[in-house]
């Protein structure tokens, strides 16, 4: 049975903690306008739709269901990643991903699924067995590679916990993500507690590769202009040297300047 417009208006005003009067105020509408588009008693125009979905920062993918539950046709869509419009997007990834090395760098989906890696990505995840089209939770979750190559996996598993929830958060509902933040929930829970601990400046990952290890923390990239649904949700993440032995690592293991074009 299809969501009503008012079911999904009232649950995302929820989740972004926001109370009708609220809501109307920030739309410029009436809080009694707002309750009539929860009970079904008034209809929203696409204008209404999309004044309301910005007002809550309602994500594109998400957009299309408020649209499609008010009877309304979906404004965003998926294209085909060879389609002509996408190139120049295709090619920033790339570039992005190339220009990055000898640092590693990655694309990722919404459920953390890998659409492409650079050279020195590659080669750091080649014990692991990842590579395109594999899950970054699934690997935290499961795979036993990347468990022993991580040296801080409790640390790395906290951060990604929170990672999650603040992206379940953002997206809404999602199956997926919902059950990785169950899952490393009970894991974590589990975990000696450091709540009291205040933290650091820089809270990197620590890779095991062969005799070195390698300290990384991240930086994520996203395109802030695109009517794309997958390359909305596509992030970059770039990896950085923590210290001075991985900088000088990374040098000896993938050399010490980025290819050229």
């Amino acid at each position: 049975m299809m969501d009503t417009f008012g079911d999904v208006l009232r649950e995302w005003r929820q989740l972004r903690r926001m109370s009708q009067m609220e809501l109307g105020l920030s739309a410029g509408v009436s809080p009694r306008h707002v309750s009539f588009l929860e009970t079904g008693r008034a209809r929203p125009s696409r204008g209404m739709v999309l004044r309301l979905c910005d007002e809550l920062e309602v994500p594109g993918s998400a957009r299309n269901r408020w649209l499609t539950s008010a009877g309304l046709a979906p404004a965003y869509h998926s294209r085909a990643g060879d389609a002509p419009e996408m190139a120049p997007l295709s090619q920033a990834v790339d570039w992005m991903l190339s220009r990055h090395a000898p640092y590693p760098a990655m694309a990722v989906d919404r459920h953390w699924c890998l659409k492409a890696m650079n050279k020195p990505a590659t080669a750091m995840f080649a014990v692991t067995g990842l590579g395109a089209g594999d899950s970054l939770i699934d690997a935290l979750l499961d795979n036993p590679a990347l468990a022993a190559a991580l040296e801080n996996r409790a640390e790395v598993e906290r951060l990604s916990l929170t990672r999650l929830r603040t992206e379940l958060a953002h997206f809404g509902q999602d199956p997926v993500l919902e059950r990785a933040v169950a899952r490393l929930a009970d894991r974590v829970a589990q975990q000696p507690g450091t709540a009291g601990d205040p933290m650091p400046a820089v809270i990197p990952a620590r890779y095991r590769l062969g005799e070195a290890v390698l300290s990384f923390f991240t930086t994520i990239t996203q395109f802030g202009a695109t009517g794309d649904i997958a390359m909305s949700e596509l992030r970059i993440e770039m990896f950085f040297p923590a210290d001075d032995a991985t900088r000088h690592a990374v040098k000896m293991l993938w050399g010490n300047a980025p290819p050229g074009d």
